[in-house]
C-alpha cells in the first residue's frame, strides 16, 4: 500500500499568522489562519480536512461493503461535519457528526443501516478515530 504525504507550512504567531498546506500529489493545497480554525471564520481548517478524508473514506468503505453484499449502490453521499472543542484548557476534536444518503436498489432501510455501521466501524479513518473521537451516525436510503 502507498503512502501518502502532504505538507503544511505556518509563519508568524499563532494568531496572527498564516499556514498553507498541499497535497504531494498537487491536487489540492489550500491556506488557513486562526480565524478559519477557531472563530468560524470563511476558510479552511485541519477540521475540514479531516471530515474531507472521513467523508471520502466511508463513501468507498460503504460502496465496498454494499458491493460485496450484492447491492451495489448507485449513488453514497456523506457529509462529515468536525467539531473541535476546548476540553481540559486545549482544543481537541470531539466528534464526527457522519450523514449517509444512499441510492441502492434492492435493499431496505434495515439493511442500508446495518452496512453503513459496518463501513463507518471498518473504514481506516475511523479507524484513527475510534476511541478518541465521538462518531455519529445518521445513514438513509434516499
Amino acid at each position: 500500500m502507498p503512502t501518502k504525504t502532504a505538507t503544511a507550512v505556518w509563519e508568524g504567531g499563532l494568531k496572527s499568522g498564516k499556514g498553507s498546506f498541499s497535497a504531494a500529489s498537487g491536487a489540492f493545497s489550500g491556506a488557513f489562519a486562526f480565524p478559519n480554525r477557531f472563530e468560524d471564520a470563511g476558510g479552511t481548517s485541519p477540521e475540514e480536512l479531516l471530515a474531507a478524508a472521513h467523508a471520502a473514506c466511508l463513501s468507498m468503505a460503504l460502496s465496498a461493503g454494499l458491493e460485496r453484499g450484492g447491492t451495489p449502490a448507485t449513488r453514497v453521499e456523506v457529509r462529515a461535519s468536525c467539531t473541535i472543542e476546548t476540553i481540559g484548557g486545549a482544543p481537541k476534536v470531539s466528534r464526527m457528526q457522519l450523514v449517509v444518503r444512499g441510492r441502492v436498489p434492492g435493499i431496505d432501510q434495515a439493511k442500508f443501516l446495518e452496512a453503513a455501521e459496518a463501513a463507518k466501524n471498518g473504514c481506516p479513518i475511523s479507524g484513527v478515530l475510534k476511541g478518541n473521537v465521538e462518531l455519529v451516525l445518521d445513514a438513509k436510503l434516499e
